[in-house]
């Protein structure tokens, strides 16, 4: 390359904190714009790379040219660059694995390494000295080329590098690259569209003519949508095209995610309140960058706020995106966004089909939709020109991803926000204590909805301490006489019920009879838990079962006790109870096949279901007008995690469960069981005083310097072998500790908590310990990790253990 040439910037997708200058060769110069994909060399193999922006000439190194621009028009506008480059910053995480991320999956183009045997490989395999181990490998290769790691995986065991070099010196196998990837791609149809019309009178005429005068009135059709009004048209269409009359042609398609059509509604009559909370967040949304915190309590109309702010914003023709916490929230909060806006609304979520994202992407790309509606990764949607994101169930943790990548999608909504110069609405009736120390350090506005719309009264809140019924037997010690005698009297008067209890299963606590040892999971520190309906034990975090007659893995003894208490044993206790009432059950177990979630809350609505059993799922901002008495099992679940967010989880999760009853016409009633009647969650979810909860908290984490008083960092190791994780999470607090004794900022500034093992040590086969960095200013903090990382590189590409950087963490355990 010269220095006249064309160079681009390019971030790879490999975990490399860096970027890469490429050069354009000529034919490429048109195509090579920003938010395109590029297929670049990158040592001796092809990746795919994000344009970034021009890039600058350089003689310290080789400049490499790129192999092909794979994109028509850019996956995402210039403008989302300065935000990728912010989360990469902040998060420390790869700016190409960031985007990577953000992108619908199935995009990226790569190339892998396949093996595959020799003539020479296929003769070595009749003679009597090769060994065991090379047999296999040709064995298997016999059969058909494949990459090293199916090889393994085939094999069930690693094959080491040095074997595959001298065999394949040997000439016995050939490594060979392919490029992969790059599936997911628009859908296209075939289409019909009318040239002329002056077809021939003879005895295919009629049949003909009806096609023709089906295309003159509707224009262009798909094939398929002609063979359904025209069953009989299909053998004329190759005649009616080689003749010239009518056209047939390939269409990009969508793909449709949506289902059912929606009939249209209007804005509603407002409240005062909401009136005034409208006008306040609409007068700012031609200022600048604003953060408000809509405090509004449960069934205060908050959605028709958000929906008239979104009106006006859209009149200023700007983008909404509207981010709620689960993908059971998302139909519901679509279908009204969808009746009040109609087609100009998208979805994003991973319950879509690769195909169906990818399709909403380029709809929110090409401005043929303005509102976006989606979970966490919606926060990505390829907008030119937000003027309103909109964070719905703020405080819940959902939003925040805990994977290879970790992220918090509403703390990055509101970095969206400012770098759009528009408006971040985050809304809750229990908002989370970080939101809420925004509000006291002012940077963030409250606005507050006070009262229910219609003025219906919060439900009535009355504890029942379980205490006194512990020495009970059977339905008796979960279901209360209180409780059973308000599902009752619930049921005579015709209204629905709602039992909330945050574990699914029948039964959480197996335990032998013979040796008192649980019945644990073979992959990870945990109790399986008894599902009676799959006759299985199951591990909710690694999928591990054991069929329901299983033995005692300690002593083979057949006598199991199932001890505990989840969802599917409250269901069948109900059922026995009130053998005539319809009862459903809404958990993961009864929601994972497509359309499951709809179908219930659908019954629920249309009053088909009696009474509804659940975990969290069914406490996140549904609306239920018929439930009027909610039942929660055991309150204090959420209590024993070993986190110090555990008391502000359990006081949302109860007052948000709460929220659920009375929304209707007929007042509610909530019915809250616990050991615990007089923990300060359950006094101020009694209640539905958040600020209440807000001033008792806060003092907790100024006394012990947490969140939101100060920074986390938490450095999550994990590994096969136990022994190698302990000695690596030891050494990795060894050099914590000597980078901050070295460096007085950091003596001053950052305190190192651990390493320790975590309080779940294994998951899925892979041992886990974690080391905590707090302190006060973030900046030192990102500081100190930055520096660890560059110093110590090798301990973070150590072969057999994972070093996962995670700001801001929320699971502790």
């Amino acid at each position: 390359m010269t220095p006249h040439s064309a160079y681009i910037e390019v971030a790879i997708t490999l975990p490399i904190d860096k970027t890469f200058i490429y050069g354009v060769p000529e034919t490429l110069f048109s195509f090579a714009s920003p938010g395109k994909r590029v297929l670049v060399p990158f040592g001796r193999r092809r990746l795919t790379g994000y344009i970034l922006g021009p890039g600058e000439y350089t003689d310290k190194y080789e400049i490499k040219v790129i192999l092909d621009v794979l994109d028509e028009t850019p996956l995402f506008p210039p403008s989302m660059i300065p935000f990728f480059k912010w989360i990469a910053d902040y998060y420390i995480h790869p700016l190409g694995e960031v985007i990577h991320s953000a992108l619908p999956k199935g995009l990226n183009i790569y190339d892998f390494v396949t093996l595959s045997i020799t003539e020479v490989g296929k003769n070595a395999l009749s003679e009597d000295d090769i060994t065991p181990l090379r047999r296999e490998i040709l064995g298997q290769l016999q059969q058909g080329p494949c990459q090293l790691k199916t090889l393994c995986k085939k094999l069930n065991r690693d094959i080491p590098n040095s074997l595959l070099h001298v065999m394949e010196t040997s000439g016995w196998l050939v490594r060979e690259r392919t490029l992969g990837g790059g599936k997911t791609r628009s859908r296209t149809e075939r289409y019909v569209s009318l040239i002329r019309s002056d077809i021939p009178d003879d005895r295919f005429y009629a049949s003909r003519k009806k096609i023709i005068d089906l295309l003159e009135a509707q224009g262009g059709i798909s094939i398929r949508n002609l063979k359904e009004q025209l069953p009989k048209s299909a053998g004329f269409i190759k005649f009616l095209s080689d003749s010239g009359y009518i056209s047939v042609f390939e269409k990009k398609v969508y793909r449709d995610p949506f289902g059912d059509p929606i009939q249209p509604d209007t804005p509603h009559t407002l409240t005062e309140e909401q009136g005034k909370v409208i006008s306040k967040i609409t007068d700012s949304l031609e200022k600048g960058f604003a953060a408000y915190l809509l405090a509004g309590v449960t069934g205060s109309g908050k959605t028709e706020v958000y929906m008239q702010i979104a009106a006006e914003v859209i009149r200023q023709e700007k983008s909404v995106l509207v981010l709620v916490p689960e993908i059971a929230l998302i139909s519901q909060m679509e279908r009204r966004f969808r009746a009040r806006f109609g087609d100009c609304v998208a979805v994003l979520h991973s319950g879509l089909s690769s195909g169906e994202r990818y399709d909403q992407w380029i709809r929110i790309i090409n401005n043929e939709a303005r509102i976006t509606i989606g979970a966490r990764s919606a926060i990505f949607a390829p907008f030119r020109d937000i003027g309103l994101i909109i964070v719905d169930e703020e405080h819940d943790t959902s939003y925040k991803q805990e994977n290879d990548f970790p992220y918090n999608a509403r703390d990055i909504a509101v970095v969206r926000a400012k770098l759009s110069d528009g408006v971040a609405v985050l809304g809750s009736a229990t908002p989370s204590v970080q939101s809420y120390h925004n509000v006291k350090t002012q940077k963030f506005e409250e606005v507050t909805l006070t009262e229910r719309v219609e003025k219906r009264p919060l439900p009535n809140i009355t504890v029942v301490d379980l205490r006194k019924s512990r020495d009970n037997h059977g339905i008796s010690r979960f279901i209360t006489p209180e409780l059973y005698q308000a599902m009752k009297e619930t049921l005579g008067r015709g209204e629905q019920i709602l039992l909330f209890l945050n574990r699914r299963g029948f039964a959480g606590f197996p335990v032998c009879a013979a040796c008192g040892d649980p019945v644990g999971c073979e992959n990870c520190d945990i109790t399986l838990t008894f599902h009676q309906a799959e006759k299985a034990y199951k591990c909710h975090y690694c999928g591990f079962t054991l069929p329901s007659d299983a033995k005692c893995p300690t002593c083979n003894s057949s006598s199991i006790k199932l001890l505990g208490l989840g969802t599917e044993k409250t269901e069948a206790a109900v059922k026995s109870l009130f053998p005539d009432a319809r009862v459903a059950r809404m958990d993961r177990d009864t929601t994972t096949r497509k359309g499951t979630i709809l179908n219930i809350l659908k019954d629920i609505r249309n009053h088909k279901t009696d009474i509804l059993v659940g975990t969290q799922m069914v406490a996140k901002g549904h609306d239920f007008p018929g439930i009027t008495l909610v039942g929660i099992i055991c309150a204090d679940l959420s209590l024993c995690f070993p986190d110090f967010r555990a008391g502000e989880r359990t006081f949302q999760l109860l007052a948000q469960v709460a929220g659920r009853a009375g929304r209707g016409d007929v007042p509610g009633r909530v019915i809250l069981q616990t050991y615990n009647p007089n923990h300060f969650s359950m006094v101020c979810a009694r209640e539905q005083d958040f600020r209440r909860f807000y001033d008792k908290e806060i003092l907790f984490r100024e006394a012990l310097s947490y969140p939101p008083v100060s920074r986390l960092i938490q450095l999550k190791i994990s590994g096969k072998d136990k022994g190698k994780t302990r000695e690596f999470a030891l050494a990795m607090g060894e050099i914590c500790h000597d980078l901050q004794k070295n460096n007085e900022a950091f003596s001053s500034s950052v305190q190192i908590l651990g390493p320790i093992e975590a309080s779940v040590s294994k998951i899925a086969n892979q041992y886990r310990w974690q080391i905590l960095l707090k302190g006060l200013n973030v900046k030192q903090l990102h500081r100190f990790v930055r520096q660890l990382m560059s110093k110590n590189s090798f301990m973070f590409n150590y072969r057999g253990v994972k070093v996962v950087v995670d700001v801001d963490p929320f699971l502790m355990f």
